[in-house]
């Protein structure tokens, strides 16, 4: 580990036992902390052990809560810079729980929202350089914690866009490969969701330069989110929203429709 990350490793860790200290001198369990705040436990035991970082907002919420006169957001605000970066993909985190719309295009591996924990646990077991099982099984909880968005209530509006050569990866193995796509298929059930796949045969599509995120956030607006091997940005500017808006109708037309994408499921599952 390079000496910047570590020095950042290292102020995360602090700044987590300082939420800690400061959580139990108030009387409350992690569990208690969540109820009080609707945060997600998961979220406050993954602070509060340096495994993931502590968002500018939430450390001013517990500031207030807490009585710490503003030590978590000082805190927050002198991490090393080197932090800055991952921030993207817990601000995806935070904006996906609260969006009212997300549409999902996907062409390497199914999205995080329509993963089985077996699945999720096989991608991040496959991951080079290696996770230890602690993180693996960290972040696999995360990423199913993720998915409680899919029965809110008010439910968001879901989409979904997979490339078909995604739905014939034997991640995991065939046994859950075989769940995955039947928990795929319930879950294209929902009626605030559709699941399209993007044929295998098209000639060509909208889709070539890679995966992409859109969502619209509660106060309308609408945001974007790419991840790739070098990293993860956000794009808020209007104008190259609506232009990867355009590009995801353009995606959901090449693509089969919700009933011809169920038959296909069923076709792979064995069942015709």
């Amino acid at each position: 580990m390079a000496p910047a990350q570590k020095k950042n490793q290292s102020a995360m860790k602090m700044l987590g036992r300082q939420l800690a200290a400061a959580r139990r001198a108030k009387g409350f369990s992690q569990a208690g902390l969540s109820a009080a705040l609707h945060l997600n436990e998961e979220t406050i035991a993954s602070i509060e052990q340096g495994r993931r970082s502590l968002m500018p907002d939430v450390a001013e919420i517990l500031d207030d809560f807490l009585g710490t006169k503003g030590t978590l957001a000082a805190g927050v605000a002198n991490l090393p810079e080197v932090d800055q970066f991952p921030l993207n993909a817990e601000q995806f985190d935070a904006h996906v729980r609260q969006a009212i719309a997300v549409s999902w295009y996907e062409c390497v591996v199914l999205p995080g929202l329509l993963q089985t924990p077996e699945y999720a646990r096989a991608l991040f077991r496959d991951r080079v350089p290696a996770y230890d099982e602690d993180e693996i099984e960290a972040r696999t909880a995360d990423r199913i914690n993720r998915q409680e968005i899919m029965h809110r209530q008010p439910p968001p509006t879901l989409s979904f866009v997979v490339w078909e050569p995604v739905l014939h990866l034997g991640i995991g193995g065939s046994e859950v490969r075989h769940r995955q796509l039947d928990h795929l298929r319930k879950l294209s059930e929902l009626r605030h969701a559709t699941v399209q796949v993007l044929p295998l045969d098209a000639p060509s599509h909208a889709g070539l330069a890679g995966p992409f995120i859109t969502l619209e956030t509660p106060d309308h607006q609408h945001l974007v989110y790419a991840e790739s091997q070098l990293g993860s940005h956000w794009v808020s500017d209007p104008d190259q929203a609506a232009n990867m808006a355009q590009k995801y109708a353009m995606l959901r037309s090449q693509a089969h429709s919700p009933q011809e994408t169920s038959g296909l499921l069923g076709r792979l599952l064995g069942e015709q």
